[in-house]
């Protein structure tokens, strides 16, 4: 029967390309030039439509607390800790640099040399976190409010305009910063170091799950679904390819900042056309959508971590919620490792290497977390085959093998891929950094295995 509130194929599309697409992350894909169509379409392959469509499956049939009772359910409640754990942390981590792009956006509407300045950025991103926690406590209606205002003008105008003057740009034949041929187009596999940037366009591709919750509510789950996830990768496949090149094509490579790369090409589109005047009410607009996509992010996985308190799986000094049923503690918690994190900024040699440091960190901590979904999901089509799926991976068995198995092989290689440095960032020094890296990540994973194993029985809390 016709369900009233079902959503629809562009539904879909339209709630992933807000989820997933942002002028934030074109920077880093410019960096590639013209060979940026090339790795998304690997990364659509190897990751982001897996990803969606594992995830879709298992949220439908599975809809309460998203990855943590996928994995819980598929491979023990020890490993499912683990994979909530790591969806949070890899957000505590990832804090950071969404907040440098705002620090550094913002400072375009008064003085864009600021956006290069570490002690303004660090500063802004301590004030800015903090008081976002503490706009969080007021609740999900406040927060669900914030994020559905700033989405159509905080995401989509500045990614529209953006592509719309970088084609002008281009057709009226301003000088190109990329070349637009066949040999541009293909990448250097052979590079390492100019493969590494994949890590932080797979990361920017992540979050697919997120929506994935939607799969049960579609009118046509099997037909529908599909299409929507189709048409969503289409679209974010063309606004991030669009996008990048836009910026690629205007801003020289070795300008491009991966914290304020939009703005410099949008400086450089306004004062071409006389349009200066335009540049502080673009600034304030994309800071004004980052900021509630933010809000967003700052939230949901922490709600989903608290969940776990349910079954003991955190310590009792983290149950506590404020009147509005906020995770006070959590967030409190969180905030304080973003304040901690943030001194990175300090003492990395610029904004563009501390940005890409805590990237490469986010991303790898992901690529794991997608790595045990993956897994997962061939666990529960075995061990529970019976429990009803309003939308499944198409095929049968093959299907979803082969559907997880690219998705396990895109997830692995974006993990080892994090710990090399990019030929085109200034990473200061490598023993630093790997450090960074490895320690960060040894630390981040033994952290809830260790909580796991040493927790209580009086660690349960009351529903």
């Amino acid at each position: 029967m016709f369900k009233k509130k079902a959503l629809t194929a562009s539904m879909i599309a339209l709630i992933n390309v807000c989820a997933i697409c942002n002028i934030k992350n074109f920077p880093l894909l410019a960096e590639y030039g013209l060979s940026v169509i090339v790795f998304l379409i690997l990364s659509s392959i190897f990751f982001f439509i897996p990803v969606a469509l594992v995830s879709a499956e298992l949220a439908s049939g599975w809809p309460e607390r998203g990855v943590y009772t996928w994995v819980k359910e598929g491979l023990g409640p020890r490993l499912g800790f683990l994979a909530i754990w790591l969806e949070w942390i890899e957000n505590v981590i990832w804090y950071p640099t969404i907040l440098s792009f705002i620090a550094s956006t913002f400072a375009y509407i008064f003085n864009p040399d600021l956006a290069n300045d570490k002690f303004y950025v660090m500063s802004a991103i301590l004030i800015t976190f903090w008081a976002m926690t503490f706009v969080n406590f007021l609740g999900m209606r406040v927060s669900g409010w914030i994020s559905s205002v700033t989405a159509l003008f905080g995401t989509i105008i500045p990614i529209v305009l953006i592509i719309f003057l970088g084609a002008i740009w281009i057709l009226a034949g301003h000088p190109l910063q990329i070349e637009f041929s066949w040999n541009a187009l293909l990448p250097d596999f052979a590079s390492i170091n100019q493969l590494v940037l994949l890590s932080g366009v797979l990361l920017g591709l992540a979050g697919m799950e997120m929506s994935a919750v939607h799969a049960k509510d579609v009118q046509n789950p099997q037909r529908d679904y599909p299409k929507g996830i189709f048409l969503s990768s289409v679209l974010i496949l063309i606004f991030s390819t669009l996008g990048a090149l836009a910026i690629a094509a205007i801003v020289p490579n070795s300008e491009i900042q991966l914290a304020s790369g939009g703005m410099e090409a949008f400086r450089y589109l306004f004062k071409e056309f006389n349009m200066e005047w335009a540049m502080p009410i673009i600034a304030a607009v994309t800071t004004f959508g980052a900021l509630g996509m933010m809000s967003t992010w700052i939230v949901g996985p922490s709600r989903g971590l608290y969940a776990t308190s349910e079954h003991g799986d955190l310590p009792p000094i983290f149950h506590k919620t404020n009147q509005h049923g906020m995770p006070t503690s959590i967030l409190i918690t969180q905030a304080i490792i973003v304040t901690v994190l943030s001194f990175i900024f300090l003492f990395m040699p610029s904004v563009n290497s501390s940005y890409w440091a805590l990237l490469a960190l986010a991303s790898m901590l992901y690529m794991l977390m997608y790595i045990l979904m993956f897994i997962a999901a061939i666990a529960l089509r075995r061990k529970h085959p019976n429990v009803p799926r309003t939308y499944k991976v198409p095929y049968g068995k093959v299907g979803l093998w082969t559907v997880s198995i690219l998705g396990i092989f895109g997830s692995t290689f974006g993990f080892f891929i994090g710990f090399f440095p990019p030929s085109q960032i200034d990473t200061g020094s490598l023993i630093i950094l790997e450090i960074f890296l490895i320690g960060s990540t040894i630390l981040f994973c033994v952290a809830p295995l260790w909580i796991f194993a040493v927790r209580k029985p009086h660690w349960h809390r009351q529903k």
